[in-house]
């Protein structure tokens, strides 16, 4: 595998940790919810035999603190168009002269879904894995009580309760990872991290970026540039459903990736095998 450069990027109110292995062109890959770099572990080494792969902890996510908050101070909401700012600032940091291919899942593919609409020369093409853009869906109210109500709950009842109705309606309970005593030591830190990060992001993250409406419009300018995807397994759960109705609104199938919603951790070789050849299939 080749080596991996560890390095942090100033932005206006935060400052982004982020990890480049390999080379060729730039593969983005944005982490989703509470989660940071770490979740890619598995696919980057597949990966950077052709590709220049950065993945970074989002802002406010583990090593990517916001700037400027006095102890005990509490962060203002996400905004996503903050948070597609930053991909930018990456991009044009790291491949300044050429287009990069993005792979965004969750949350981070609604990050995706915002820079290609508002930079479309800077995306080469865009992998949205299942993107909980539920302003898209026709029943848009049931699903957003859904988040209020686990913004409450965390609020009233704290993280750990939070979390539990955040994995139960959205099918995260079902995914086919290995046992905590199973796990590389490198993920069990990595599920410390974001449990560490989840209060931030049911408080501040989770309500903003399932309000989002992506602007259907711009990207049905670049539907050529735009991968809808979800896991073969996660296709009945509330992420993987607005990623239909970007399909039918682009005129593109969704791509069916292996495993659940964390597919690229519980099924890594497999999963990279079939990002690469999405990606290929632009390159040829």
């Amino acid at each position: 595998m080749s080596a991996k450069t560890l390095s942090k990027l100033a932005v206006p109110g935060a400052t982004l940790h982020y990890e480049v292995t390999g080379s060729g062109p730039l593969l983005l890959l944005i982490a989703d919810g509470e989660s940071d770099s770490g979740a890619f572990d598995s696919i980057v080494g597949p990966l950077a035999a052709e590709y220049t792969v950065v993945a970074y902890d989002p802002r406010g996510n583990s090593r990517s603190p916001y700037a400027g908050l006095a102890v005990g101070e509490e962060p203002v909401d996400e905004q996503v168009e903050v948070s597609s700012a930053d991909a930018l600032a990456l991009m044009d940091l790291l491949s300044p002269d050429h287009p990069a291919f993005v792979f965004g899942t969750g949350t981070g593919a609604i990050t995706g879904m915002d820079l290609m609409s508002r930079y479309p020369d800077r995306v080469r093409m865009l992998v949205a894995h299942e993107p909980p853009a539920v302003e898209l869906l026709a029943e848009a109210a049931n699903s957003r009580e859904f988040f209020a109500e686990v913004y409450d709950t965390c609020r009233r009842e704290g993280v750990p309760m939070a979390q539990l109705l955040y994995a139960g309606g959205t099918g995260l309970d079902e995914d086919d990872l290995p046992a905590p005593e199973d796990l590389r030591p490198e993920f069990r830190e990595l599920l410390d991290r974001t449990e560490a990060n989840a209060g931030n992001f049911f408080a501040h993250k989770m309500l903003p970026f399932t309000r989002y409406r992506p602007d259907l419009r711009a990207l049905k300018e670049v539907a050529d540039k735009v991968v809808p995807a979800a896991g073969v397994a996660a296709a009945r759960h509330l992420p993987a459903q607005p990623v239909m109705v970007l399909s039918d609104a682009i005129g593109w199938p969704v791509v069916s990736f292996p495993g659940g919603h964390n597919g690229y951790a519980s099924h890594p070789i497999q999963f990279a095998t079939l990002l690469a050849q999405v990606l290929e299939a632009e390159l040829s």
